[in-house]
């Protein structure tokens, strides 16, 4: 009986147009027992998407639509599935009060939520991390060389982790090795857990949960999950509750990389 708790909708514009109900029939088809649908969240109305299609989250003229059609499902799928209304909210460096009044806004109206990093500041400007690899590359660029892409995104990660953003503030942390969705084209040589330790370590002071996320195992340059097994025994010793996330951007993609995780791991 699967657990999912990170899973997208036709309100992404970035996903597909499969509508909530047949993610909902594809679940119970997979014996699903719990899904959460955490569709991205609004940006901050100030804040520009530096994705180069400006296609990294929901409208905020969708949130109505979108929770009032959860609420109906929810409920009428209620004796078969347990069905959370979530949200994945980003941690944007310089946007924590517009974010904190995001979550004070939506978080009332939520079941479940993660917080995760895919926007990296230098100097003034925002990049989007995993938007795809030509896009990483001319980061890497900008950035001037793949460590400092690393040190960049690990310290936002960490910033995420500690920050204030108020009573609704996400308890899970989104695919901690995003940064890694590429690294079949651009390996770093420094071992990933010099990186992720510190990151465990405030994860599990703050006695938040880690999203264990199969997406990396269907993108062709990782082919991996976000985190890899070996960051995930990290967390599991120092007692952090890993919840399992497809990641699911199609109906299809529900289940996607669970073959693959230890399932002794998860929560």
């Amino acid at each position: 009986m699967i657990i999912d708790k990170h899973v997208h909708t036709p309100y992404c514009p970035h996903g597909s147009t499969d509508t909530i109900e047949k993610y909902i029939k594809q679940a119970l088809q997979l014996k699903y027992k719990e899904i959460s649908f955490t569709e991205h969240a609004p940006l901050p109305k100030s804040f520009i998407d530096p994705a180069p299609d400006r296609d990294s989250a929901m409208e905020w003229v969708s949130i109505p639509a979108y929770m009032e059609e959860l609420k109906k499902l929810k409920s009428y799928y209620s004796s078969a599935i347990k069905i959370n209304i979530g949200l994945e909210v980003d941690y944007i460096d310089g946007y924590e009060k517009e974010t904190r009044e995001i979550l004070g806004e939506l978080g009332p109206l939520l079941d479940d939520s993660i917080l995760s990093v895919h926007f990296l500041k230098k100097e003034e400007s925002y990049y989007c991390l995993d938007f795809s690899e030509d896009e990483f590359e001319r980061i890497i660029g900008v950035f001037g060389g793949l460590s400092a892409v690393y040190e960049s995104y690990f310290s936002t990660l960490l910033t995420s982790i500690n920050c204030d953003l108020g009573p609704y503030k996400p308890k899970r942390i989104g695919h901690i090795t995003l940064v890694e969705k590429f690294k079949k084209r651009f390996p770093h040589t420094k071992p990933i857990q010099e990186y992720t330790d510190p990151i465990l370590d405030a994860i599990a002071l703050k006695g938040y949960e880690l999203d264990y996320n199969g997406a990396g195992f269907v993108k062709p340059l990782c082919e991996d999950s976000y985190p890899p097994l070996s960051i995930a025994k990290e967390a599991k010793k120092r007692k952090i509750p890993l919840v399992y996330g497809s990641d699911a951007h199609t109906a299809k993609g529900l289940g996607q990389g669970y073959e693959f995780i230890d399932k002794e791991l998860l929560t």
